[in-house]
């Protein structure tokens, strides 16, 4: 199991510009297959702050995502809209019990 979690900072009123292509990109990635999980957050304290966590099945979905047609248009409203800074990181979990 892949974890990718982090933030990604927009200009000020980039979220709500960015909005109806999140919601393409996160309808369109949830169906794809190895996603287990993919959602987007907007921080209570800070509007341009986006959290980001996914669970991906293995390295080999979560690489097979990133060439689906969603993603080229996700990365162009993206740079449509500015980016300030992108912090996310993928983690190897197991499958073992939460704690």
């Amino acid at each position: 199991m892949i974890l990718v979690t982090g933030t990604v900072r927009l200009p000020e009123g980039g979220f709500d510009k960015l909005l109806p292509a999140a919601k393409i990109m996160m309808t369109e990635t949830r169906q794809e297959d190895g996603c287990v999980t993919y959602a987007y957050a907007r921080d209570l304290n800070d509007p341009d702050l986006m959290h980001v966590s996914e669970t991906w099945r293995d390295r080999e979905a979560l690489t097979a995502h990133f060439e689906t047609p969603h993603m080229k248009v996700w990365r162009a409203a993206i740079a449509e809209v500015g980016l300030i800074s992108r912090d996310l990181k993928a983690y190897s979990a197991d499958e073992g019990e939460p704690i």
